[in-house]
């Protein structure tokens, strides 16, 4: 896998993050799969090599240190920073993550790949119409 590519990802995922508050799911998960090759699939429907599930866990992965802290940081400093809120969130998300990850590993991936597309579809089209 080229490190070049897979950098850029990355470092667009975190141009994204810090300008828009997206990157994981909205940038680097499709970037990996159709530009880094993380939707193949074996003939008989089971995963080889990568897939959507490799894509979220990667991602997932690269997220576990503070890649945040500075942009957050920034924002922050700027007045624009709910403590309490982002406190809660982060339990919520703890929780979560963990729950969706055991859901997701238990789908055939191919579905998990539709759902994912429909969502941001449908996140796609309600940001454009409102």
């Amino acid at each position: 896998m080229n490190s070049i590519i897979i950098t850029l990802i990355g470092l667009t995922g975190g141009i994204f993050s810090g300008l828009l508050g997206i990157g994981g799911a909205v940038v680097m998960i499709p970037a990996l799969i159709f530009i880094a090759g993380f939707n193949q699939l074996q003939a008989q429907g089971t995963t080889a090599g990568f897939n959507q599930l490799q894509a979220q866990g990667t991602t997932l992965f690269a997220m576990i240190p503070p890649i945040g802290i500075l942009a957050a940081f920034e924002y922050y400093k700027a007045g624009h920073v709910e403590i309490k809120t982002a406190a809660f969130i982060a339990a919520g998300f703890i929780i979560g993550a963990w729950f969706g990850s055991k859901i997701a590993i238990s789908i055939n991936p191919v579905i998990l790949k539709k759902v994912f597309g429909f969502l941001l579809l449908y996140i796609s089209i309600k940001m454009i119409l409102n």
